[in-house]
């Protein structure tokens, strides 16, 4: 395997380093200090920012205003605005676009596409379902009606839905003879759409979309065969980049401070037992890496390989679960009461590295999709 980037993927990175280099991740109140949410919509202001260094439009067509990149572009720009708790819908605003691109129709990509490269329409996803556990398709019922569709279900823990402008939602169509996912655009104050007001263990805020009889015109549903299932692979997949972006910060921050903290006269990092759990945590950081690499050059690519992509994307999002868990606990372990003091940021990484371990499922259900995969596609 090859991952060295190209010219323009590196270029995103930069990019994107740029942007995030001002932003602090403690620029709101603590969500261990708050009871509701640490901020009603996320940060506009670096929105902008985003969109002037056209950091929204990577995956996008030049005739839409993009660049014309790829996954690994993506991810790239997403494991930096990890680093820094970047308050914004990057993640699902990007996914949300690119399946549209992909998948949609030219009158909806037209309209849609253009305005949400420029940041100037918010997209978001209801990737979590009813329960967070069960398919998010099944938690909502699509039936065609002319040239509507009406849709009823609910959808819970949508990421920055009070802020978003439309929410891109996949639906079952119900008919047992020829059911099949779609994904319908669904406008935030929609007549039939109500959102009701849920929060995250980051302490952001999350909507619970509830749909009842909501008719949608049928150029604002997407019905190609496969797009929820590619659009799931890139939210996993960015996923797995958030996380590994965080567990990179968190390491450092753990590194600068068992250099600095002594004991005995000596700074804790050179006692055996602490770089070892360091070092343990940096192999943790690069099967991360790796992991991720594969799973989108896998999405960007679509090469074949023994399993279907979704293999890929299943072992990264099981390492990135379970080792973005592993190295915020060591970090709070090696940091002692300093690790959970509300004014230092580490407990705010905590908070978010539990929420990337368990959205779009936590390792064990990936482990359980990845066993299906093995006993469908067997390797000889």
């Amino acid at each position: 395997m090859d991952f060295t980037f190209t010219e323009e993927q590196q270029a995103a990175a930069e990019a994107a380093k740029g942007v995030f280099a001002g932003v602090a991740p403690d620029s709101v109140p603590s969500p261990a200090l708050t009871t509701g949410a640490v901020a009603d919509d996320f940060d506009r202001a670096l929105w902008v920012r985003l969109a002037e260094a056209d950091l929204l439009s990577l995956l996008l067509a030049e005739e839409f205003g993009g660049a014309g990149l790829d996954a690994i572009a993506l991810c790239l720009v997403l494991r930096e605005s990890a680093k820094v708790l970047a308050r914004v819908p990057l993640l699902e605003h990007t996914a949300a676009a690119a399946a549209v691109q992909a998948y949609g129709g030219e009158e909806l990509a037209s309209a849609l596409l253009p305005r949400a490269g420029r940041g100037e329409t918010v997209l978001t996803v209801a990737a979590h379902g009813r329960t967070g556990h069960d398919p998010a398709e099944l938690a909502v019922t699509a039936r065609r009606d002319g040239e509507m569709w009406e849709l009823d279900g609910v959808q819970t823990a949508v990421p920055w839905a009070h802020g978003a402008d439309a929410v891109l939602v996949p639906a079952h169509t119900g008919d047992d003879r020829a059911e099949r996912s779609v994904l319908a655009l669904v406008p935030r104050d929609h007549g039939g759409a109500v959102l009701a007001e849920q929060f995250s263990t980051t302490g952001e805020r999350l909507g619970e979309l509830r749909l009842e009889s909501a008719r949608i015109p049928a150029h604002h549903v997407i019905e190609a065969d496969g797009a929820w299932e590619w659009l799931r692979a890139l939210l996993a997949t960015g996923t797995c980049a958030l996380a590994l972006g965080l567990g990179e910060r968190v390491l450092r921050m753990t590194s600068d401070y068992t250099g600095k903290r002594e004991q005995f006269g000596y700074p804790i990092a050179t006692f055996q037992a602490v770089a070892v759990q360091a070092a343990d945590r940096y192999i943790d950081l690069r099967a991360m890496e790796a992991t991720l690499w594969q799973a989108a050059w896998r999405i960007a690519s679509g090469a074949q390989g023994a399993l279907p992509a979704t293999g890929d994307v299943a072992v990264a999002k099981i390492w990135a679960a379970e080792g973005v868990r592993r190295v915020v606990q060591t970090a709070q372990h090696l940091h002692g009461g300093f690790g959970a003091d509300t004014d230092y940021p580490l407990h705010r990484y905590h908070a978010w590295a539990k929420h990337l371990e368990l959205s779009l499922g936590p390792a064990a259900a990936h482990e359980e999709a990845l066993g299906d995969l093995l006993a469908a596609h067997p390797l000889g």
